[in-house]
């Protein structure tokens, strides 16, 4: 409909034009009657209910309990329905009741269902005759706090708020939830503090924990314990006068210490003191690389998640290393800190080569899980080579002995066919060559001349079979093809002042034609750090020095690339005259994946590469000679098969012939039977004439594709 008022607009304005003023006054007239008309067709726009919980927000103590109120807002239209989901923290907050006497649900169509173990609350109902209410209450919920922390109360997304429209149309446009603080009952005991772990609200890396309290001239002792439990009471056993107590071994997760104290025979009130510690970093993850870790783009994206179980993730940092000496496009590979970032992250525009790419996810409480990711941009045909082997689709790499086996047994596979099909090929010439007939019908031939002979007719036959094997043999020319050749971290401490470098990070196994790198931190932003390389093979020991930056994170990129072997790695700081003692050494790998000839290094993927192009080609040429020389020797079996036929036509001619010839002797001899009887030589000639007759006819009825198959036997 609007897109039709425009149109119209668009010719009564062009009408406007060529008609003058008076179109103008039309114009406008219309223009206001077609306005009007397009806001009156205009949808209605419904402002949509809102859920919401009062209050949103406040402090309360464990073991207190508060009440949180439901609220519809129906913006100005009429609602008769709803449904609604609530969640809450199960570890913090437990439902006691939920109150619905004071409601605008009329009707519950059914009862309020909740679950303090899940945290979860469902509530469905109507209103007859629809409701129109700015904060009309639907529930009171009275929770019971059960940990400290920070509760959020959320609705959920099946929620819905329907419209008295008949239709059951959900107007319901936002919700609304709420953020508690619960905390610790106040001090009823001694005042406690904790030197490692000072805020109650965050999380440690420190498995010992320290509390000390003050010192109370008129308490006889003190009872204390440290447990999982929110709120407890000590026994009353005294634990002495001391004012502070150490544990080595806090379990993970969040702990409560509690403490009474003893006057005059009497023990007073608790103090509750909650601690957080984390030591573990977070959960493994890996890092991918898209589209691969083998691309040919060069911004990939690079994506990682992980989480962490107690104290939740905080944030990620990264750092990008090239690891070839000619790769530095950008100074923020020099520099020694890692840079926050979330995933996923898109670097700068990269050049060929190969990369490292370490990622570390810290906790809320300083813990780290460091992954390193081991990718390269390549260009052109070499997306699909690595050192490990050729990478097909989905990413898969098919090591390189499998793929050159392969190539190797299709290679000889193509070999052995060629054989034969020269051996073949060969046969056919050596027939041709020396006109020789299959061997059963060079038989016939012989039987054929032996019955000519002793009949004496043999004139028509050698005519008939002379035409035969002439064209046999001389009837087309084939060339043979020639055979072409086919080739085929113990911290030190010396002082309070400087300590031995600590190593987090180095390049443990890397290749000849990737550059080495370590980092790490020391204590003093002042101090230079000495790289001590060891090569194990030759005894031969190099050291390079790094300076750290103001927090005291240092980094080095060799140079140039390592000669491939083991190699051992420590580092020493230095501060003025006074040296730290080494750090423990570690050992790194550098395996050859490039051949070297002075200063020309070849990569072994290039090498493989060439290799592998080199017998795909060979390949490609065996199977063009097999096709070649396969189509040539069938065409001259097929050759041969014919005019052996028409050679094997010609001598059952040749016998039809002769079983003319011999009835005609037959019939001779018959005739002189009517005239008396035969002389004994007659009489033989006679039987063996009907003898050779009965053989004569027996082969003319032989079938010829008998022959055929012992033709294709040989």
């Amino acid at each position: 409909m609007q897109s039709f008022l425009y149109f119209s607009l668009l010719i009564i304005y062009s009408r406007e034009k060529r008609y003058g003023s008076l179109g103008k006054k039309f114009f406008l007239t219309v223009s206001v009657f077609f306005l009007l008309l397009f806001f009156a067709l205009l949808p209605k726009v419904t402002e949509g209910a809102i859920f919401s919980v009062g209050p949103s927000s406040g402090s309360y103590s464990v073991g207190s309990t508060f009440d949180v109120q439901v609220f519809l807002d129906t913006q100005k239209e009429s609602v008769n329905a709803i449904e609604l989901s609530l969640k809450y923290p199960p570890d913090k907050l437990q439902l006691v009741s939920p109150s619905t006497g004071r409601s605008i649900i009329g009707v519950w169509t059914s009862q309020p269902r909740f679950n303090n173990s899940e945290g979860r609350l469902d509530l469905q109902g109507g209103i007859v005759g629809g409701i129109n209410v700015g904060q009309g209450l639907i529930a009171t919920l009275t929770f019971r706090v059960k940990g400290t922390g920070s509760a959020i109360i959320k609705f959920l997304d099946n929620s819905k708020a329907l419209l008295n429209d008949g239709k059951g149309t959900d107007v319901l446009r936002q919700s609304g939830g709420a953020v508690f603080d619960l905390m610790l009952p106040p001090p009823q005991g001694p005042i406690v503090v904790s030197e490692t772990h000072p805020d109650q609200s965050k999380w440690y890396a420190n498995a010992s924990a320290v509390f000390k309290w003050a010192l109370d001239s008129r308490a006889d002792g003190y009872s204390y314990v440290l447990n999982k439990e929110v709120v407890d009471i000590p026994d009353n056993i005294s634990e002495g006068n001391s004012t502070s107590v150490s544990y080595k071994n806090a379990s993970p997760g969040t702990s409560y210490f509690h403490i009474k104290a003893l006057r005059e025979g009497v023990w007073g009130g608790t103090t509750h003191f909650a601690i957080n510690t984390d030591t573990e970093g977070p959960a493994e993850f890996p890092i991918d690389v898209l589209p691969s870790a083998h691309t040919n783009q060069t911004q990939p994206i690079i994506a990682f998640t992980t989480t962490d179980e107690l104290s939740g993730l905080d944030h990620y940092e990264l750092k990008l290393i090239p690891l070839r000496v000619t790769q530095v496009t950008t100074k923020s590979f020099d520099q020694n800190l890692f840079v926050e970032t979330q995933s996923p992250y898109i670097p700068p525009q990269l050049s060929v080569g190969t990369y490292n790419v370490i990622v570390r996810a810290y906790d809320d409480a300083g813990n780290y899980r460091e992954v390193t990711k081991h990718f390269q941009i390549t260009s052109g045909v070499f997306t699909l080579f690595t050192t490990d082997g050729l990478i097909l689709w989905s990413d898969q790499v098919i090591p390189w002995g499998f793929v050159f086996l392969a190539l190797l047994l299709l290679l000889l596979l193509l070999i052995f066919i060629a054989w034969r099909i020269k051996r073949w090929h060969n046969h056919l010439d050596s027939q041709r060559e020396f006109e020789r007939l299959p061997n059963h019908v060079e038989d016939q031939l012989e039987e054929l001349k032996a019955f000519r002979a002793r009949y004496g007719k043999v004139v028509v036959i050698a005519l008939v079979l002379a035409s035969s094997i002439s064209t046999l043999f001389g009837g087309v020319t084939v060339y043979a093809q020639s055979n072409s050749q086919l080739s085929t971290d113990a911290v030190s401490q010396i002082d309070k002042r400087l300590q031995t470098p600590v190593i987090t990070i180095f390049s443990k196994n890397i290749s000849n034609e990737e550059i080495f790198y370590i980092g790490g931190t020391v204590n003093s932003a002042n101090a230079s750090v000495t790289i001590y390389l060891q090569d194990l093979r030759s005894g031969e020991a190099y050291s390079q020095k790094a300076i750290p930056d103001k927090d005291g994170a240092w980094f080095y990129r060799h140079d140039r690339f390592l000669p491939s072997g083991e190699y051992l790695l420590w580092v020493q700081a230095q501060l003025i005259e006074e040296v730290s003692p080494p750090s423990p050494q570690v050992q790194m790998n550098v395996e050859s994946t490039a051949f070297q000839v002075g200063a020309t290094r070849i990569s072994f993927v290039a090498m493989y590469a060439v290799a592998l192009v080199f017998s795909t080609i060979s390949i490609l040429l065996l199977f063009l000679y097999v096709g070649i020389r396969a189509s040539s020797a069938r065409k001259k079996h097929q050759l041969l098969t014919k005019e052996i036929r028409e050679a094997e036509e010609s001598i059952r001619r040749g016998f039809a012939v002769l079983r003319r010839d011999v009835k005609e002797e037959l019939d001779v001899l018959a005739k002189m039977k009517l005239h008396g009887p035969l002389s004994i030589e007659l009489t033989a000639k006679e039987a063996q004439l009907t003898k050779d007759l009965d053989y004569v006819e027996r082969f003319v009825g032989k079938e010829i594709w008998d022959i055929e198959r012992a033709e294709s036997r040989r």
